[in-house]
């Protein structure tokens, strides 16, 4: 898994949010170079994977990428019983996250 360091990814208005990556980048809008965590401990897989989400995603606008996470199902379940931009945390879950992507 990637994210063993973090706890949850949360359900925000605008998005999916890992809230402790959230903090560390506060502020900052374009982040060219990630300072925490250990890339040695990835695998070719993982690193692979990185790769190809930044390679398809890394070009596209903060709007396009919170209208593509309104459309997608573990953010639209997690937020079932939330008004559209009203402010929560809501965990969505790593299983329908791996269950939604995968079939993809």
């Amino acid at each position: 898994m990637l994210f063993t360091d973090y706890k949850d990814i949360e359900a925000w208005a605008n998005g999916p949010v890992i809230r402790e990556l959230f903090n560390y980048h506060r502020g900052h809008y374009n982040i060219s170079e990630v300072k925490i965590g250990n890339p040695d401990t990835m695998t070719l897989i993982q690193k692979a994977t990185i790769d190809a989400v930044l390679d398809y995603y890394g070009n596209k606008s903060a709007q396009w990428l919170i209208d593509l996470s309104h459309l997608e199902d573990p953010w639209k379940n997690s937020r079932s019983e939330m008004r559209e931009m009203e402010r929560g945390n809501k965990v969505i879950p790593l299983d329908s996250i791996a269950e939604y992507y995968s079939s993809l």
